[in-house]
C-alpha cells in the first residue's frame, strides 16, 4: 500500500504595513481611473474646455489645481508613510487621514448619477474603510517591565 501525499500552499501573515500602503495604492489607482473615466463625458468634457468643475461651481484656476493637487498628495504620501512611520504614529495618521478622505468620497458621491462614478466611491469607501479598521486593529504587543 503506498501513501499520497497532499501538499498546501502556505499562507503568509503580511505585515500591517504593507496591507495599509497596499490599501492606499489601490485606493489612489480606482480614484485616478474614475477621474480619467470621466472625461469620456460630455458634461466634464465642456466644462473643462469652459474651465469650470461640472456641477460643483468651481472655477479651474491656480487655486483649484493647487488644492486638488494637495488632495492627490496627501494619501500618495499615505502609502510611504505607512511603510516608514512607527506603528504608534502609523496607526494613528492612517485613521485620520482615512476618515477624512471617506467623508470626502461620501461628500462627493452626493447626487451623482453616473454608475462608474458611484461603483468606484464604493470601491472607495471600502478601500478606506478597510483602512480605518487596520489602522484601529492593530496588534499590540504586551510589555514586560522589570519589577
Amino acid at each position: 500500500m503506498h501513501k499520497t501525499r497532499k501538499s498546501y500552499l502556505q499562507n503568509s501573515k503580511v505585515n500591517e504595513k504593507i496591507v495599509l500602503s497596499g490599501l492606499w495604492t489601490s485606493m489612489l489607482f480606482v480614484f485616478a481611473y474614475v477621474d480619467i473615466f470621466g472625461f469620456w463625458r460630455q458634461d466634464v468634457v465642456n466644462g473643462a474646455l469652459v474651465g469650470n468643475v461640472p456641477g460643483t461651481g468651481l472655477t479651474i484656476n491656480q487655486t483649484f489645481l493647487a488644492l486638488a493637487t494637495v488632495y492627490i498628495l496627501v494619501p500618495s504620501l499615505m502609502i510611504v508613510a505607512s511603510l516608514l512611520a512607527p506603528a504608534r504614529l502609523n496607526r494613528v495618521i492612517n485613521i485620520i487621514v482615512s476618515l477624512l478622505y471617506l467623508g470626502s468620497v461620501v461628500v462627493t458621491a452626493i447626487g451623482e448619477s453616473w454608475i462608474y462614478y458611484i461603483l468606484g466611491s464604493i470601491v472607495e469607501m471600502v478601500l478606506l474603510a478597510a483602512i480605518t479598521y487596520l489602522a484601529w486593529a492593530w496588534p499590540k504587543r504586551s510589555r514586560v517591565t522589570p519589577h
